[in-house]
């Protein structure tokens, strides 16, 4: 009688690191690198995490032009899918709008209750005039291009958005005829997704770099001289997202807020760590469909919203700096000029672009004010520091409102929005694994 030999166990798999947990693992890392390289004045390693950093931010710079391009032209003709289409359009316009005027005032309240500009020891000899400075003017007519090429080669990325749109809608109205030229749209739109996927998981090497970097760079007493000012970015952006964000979905969207940090929170920390808006947006799209919006609908309002929704940098930022920057160079603000930081804010928030930084909106803010450009000086040097929390709340506004419109609108699935949680970067290959795969994955 044979006996049949045991089983062999199966190798035991080393088990797979969340994405959350890589990056947050790589803000450790970067802090502990970009100490170690100020305290010991290691120059190789201050060079490395440069570099490292600097690598990272152009790999999603490199996509940004022709993603937005295809993303807008896209999401403009997807629009044709969905039912009410120009309603969504204007409600999803107006809750920009409005969650960006409340930004705004919680921007200017928390200026006047701290005084982000006393105290500081800075005076306006220490400021300097940006190179590129933002005028309406300047902005209104910047927005249509000289030519179809320098937009893409500059990074333009406004007059991209209008390119785009011009074609999107050209496309609508040829209907049949432009079905070619939508196809190849959107082929080319999922192989630049596809790439940045790539770049994407690269994320905790380049929070490594750009935290150790800034650490190194401008050290805590830097920070320290701009502590205020600082804070008040930072309780801002935080107010405005576990304050405001919650109150919306609850009360107006009527939805559970924990669920939309559980499904949104992996493209919010991506854009903490990369400081683009357009550089996140792939995870953006996919965080907004697993919590239910429509995916027509997703496909035109996050690219909408990654040159066009800036609560971080459009809103909450340049109310405070422009409080900041009077209260250095000694002048009177008062409600005219109050009221004129919120008008800018809701209105010119696309200058922004949804690029890293946002020098423009605060140069535009304040040549609306009268206020000297040569404070944007005082502020370049924390920038960075900065633009990391202003860019999170931009991305998590960003994907808010498609949720809110959508639950307005009666077209969220609740089912969807109730079960998200998983990260979309770990989950996006399962949706693109075959369907024995899947099947075999369910079944275990």
């Amino acid at each position: 009688m044979s006996v049949s030999a045991p089983a062999s166990a199966s190798p035991r798999r080393i088990p797979k690191v969340p994405f959350w947990a890589q990056i947050v693992a790589g803000l450790v890392l970067g802090v502990i690198l970009g100490w170690i390289t100020r305290s010991y004045d290691v120059q190789w390693l201050y060079t490395t995490l440069d570099k490292v950093g600097h690598i990272f931010v152009q790999l999603l710079k490199l996509a940004v032009a022709p993603l937005v391009f295809f993303a807008i032209l896209v999401s403009i003709t997807n629009l044709r899918k969905v039912n009410n289409a120009a309603r969504l359009a204007s409600r999803t316009l107006l809750w920009f709008m409005i969650t960006s005027l409340i930004a705004v005032v919680i921007g200017l309240v928390l200026g006047l209750l701290t005084d982000p500009g006393a105290g500081t020891g800075l005076t306006p000899k220490d400021g300097k005039k940006p190179e590129n400075a933002g005028s309406w003017l300047d902005f209104l007519t910047g927005i249509i291009p000289t030519d179809v090429i320098t937009p893409f080669t500059e990074l333009n990325v406004l007059q991209i958005v209008f390119m785009a749109a011009v074609a999107g809608i050209a496309a609508l109205k040829l209907g049949e005829k432009a079905q070619p030229i939508l196809t190849f749209a959107e082929a080319v739109l999922e192989l630049l997704q596809k790439a940045l996927w790539w770049v994407i998981r690269l994320a905790p090497i380049g929070t490594v770099g750009l935290i150790g970097y800034a650490i190194a760079e401008y050290g805590w007493h830097l920070i320290g001289k701009y502590a205020t000012f600082t804070a008040d970015v930072y309780i801002g952006c935080a107010l405005v997202i576990f304050g405001v964000y919650p109150l919306l979905l609850a009360t107006v969207a009527k939805v559970n807020p924990l669920q939309f940090f559980k499904g949104a929170w992996p493209a919010i920390q991506l854009a903490f760590v990369s400081r683009s808006s357009v550089g996140t947006m792939p995870v953006t799209v996919k965080v907004t469909e697993r919590l239910g919006v429509p995916k027509e609908y997703t496909s035109f309002a996050v690219p909408f919203g990654a040159t066009t929704k800036m609560d971080g940098c459009a809103a909450i930022y340049p109310a405070l700096a422009a409080i900041f920057i009077a209260q250095i160079f000694d002048v009177q603000l008062g409600v005219k000029e109050y009221l004129l930081i919120a008008l800018v804010s809701v209105i010119g928030s696309a200058a922004t672009a949804g690029l890293t930084g946002a020098t423009v909106m605060l140069t535009l803010t304040l040549s609306t004010l009268g206020l000297p450009l040569e404070g944007v000086g005082l502020l370049m040097a924390i920038d960075p520091v900065l633009d990391m929390m202003r860019t999170a709340t931009n991305v998590a506004g960003q994907a808010l409102v498609p949720v809110i419109v959508a639950a307005r609108e009666k077209i969220l699935d609740l089912d969807a929005y109730n079960s998200a949680s998983a990260s979309p970067v770990d989950g996006y290959e399962t949706r693109e694994a075959s369907p024995a795969k899947a099947t075999a994955t369910a079944a275990a």
